[in-house]
């Protein structure tokens, strides 16, 4: 196949076109080496979907301590939650803590 035949091919032409030429060269550049490019975009875009899950976990979060403030403005809950989370007591009384030991109930099934 020699030059003319080639030019003659109706794919070259379209190929050979300055605009196509120049179209392709557009959107190659707009697709990867632009500051914009679409490569950028779709980092982005997982990044927002990323935050998205993390605000509406954080949202979620915020409305358990808000119930747990709530339930904490009550002096008698808050009396328990020190003492269960905290190990606080009141004057003149003790308080015994008993630990569950694995190894002893393992010992007890043989």
């Amino acid at each position: 196949m020699n030059w003319k035949e080639l030019r003659q091919k109706p794919w070259f032409r379209l190929a050979g076109n300055i605009y196509v030429l120049v179209l392709t060269v557009f959107v190659i550049w707009m697709v990867f080496f632009d500051q914009n490019s679409l490569l950028i975009h779709l980092e982005l875009r997982r990044e927002i979907r990323k935050l998205e899950k993390q605000q509406e976990f954080l949202k979620e979060q915020i409305a358990s301590d808000r119930e747990i403030i709530e339930k904490l403005s009550d002096p008698k809950e808050l009396e328990k939650f020190a003492r269960e989370q905290y190990l606080l007591k009141k004057k003149n009384e003790e308080i015994f803590l008993i630990e569950f030991d694995s190894l002893n109930e393992k010992n007890d099934d043989h």
